[in-house]
């Protein structure tokens, strides 16, 4: 039994245009139900096009981001207005067009250690979103990229076992085999307690790593997430199989 539904896309314009409705979709039915709605963003190049396509189909829903919270699902220990800040680019490219509240965006504080980063985002994260019987934040939506060796978030192959074990939301990462070398990452149980994770997988040289993760035997950060949950989302325009 898969653990995933796969969506195929002939490029990466469709594919973008796909998740963004499916999230505006999403945040439409929570906002009309007057609920909280937590989500984690990612960074990477598909997400700029991810954002646009927030920001047109929101506005013209006149879709109002009042209960939607928005966390990371990994951020680089890199000041907010530095361009490799996956905080940067969500500002830019999301929250000024759409006018998001600044009380419903919870950055991860990459200035800082990530140590301390970390420490700060999962007392943040838990003070939003609703917890698990263990303590983890159940988020409502997570969206990840997909790296070239298989990562998700900021969770590399080879992590040593505090990382892979690891029952903290966040966690700090030393060391990164991609630059810059700290950051932080939501861990491997927080996307499992995670209701639902999307992957946007585009890009060339990242066909392979989806093949490997798509096969259950595999090790790949991304196939721990999937083989962790009952489902996940893969919204792809490269050839899986």
């Amino acid at each position: 039994m898969n653990h995933y539904v796969l969506k195929s896309f002939a490029t990466d314009d469709a594919l973008a245009q796909a998740a963004a409705s499916a999230w505006v979709d999403e945040v439409a039915q929570a906002e009309c139900a007057g609920k909280t709605f937590t989500v984690a963003l990612s960074g990477g190049r598909i997400a700029r096009k991810f954002y646009s396509g927030i920001v047109t189909q929101a506005s013209r829903q006149d879709l109002r981001l009042i209960h939607t919270h928005f966390f990371w699902a990994d951020e680089r220990c890199v000041p907010p207005d530095d361009a490799e800040s996956n905080f940067a680019l969500a500002r830019e490219c999301l929250f000024t067009p759409l006018g998001t509240a600044s009380g419903n965006i919870h950055r991860v504080l990459g200035e800082e250690s990530p140590d301390f980063a970390a420490t700060e985002a999962e007392a943040e994260i838990s003070r939003i979103a609703d917890l698990s019987a263990d303590g983890l934040p159940m988020l409502d939506l997570v969206i990840l990229g997909l790296g070239e060796d298989g990562h998700v978030a900021s969770l590399f192959p080879g992590a040593p076992q505090i990382v892979t074990d690891s029952r903290h939301s966040y966690l700090p990462i030393s060391g990164s085999p991609k630059p810059p070398a700290n950051r932080v990452t939501l861990s491997y149980a927080a996307l499992a307690t995670a209701r639902r994770v999307w992957v946007l997988a585009s890009g060339s040289g990242k066909a392979a790593a989806l093949q490997r993760s798509l096969n259950s035997t595999d090790g790949t950060p991304l196939a721990r997430v999937i083989n962790s949950r009952k489902e996940t989302w893969l919204f792809s325009d490269l050839p899986a199989f």
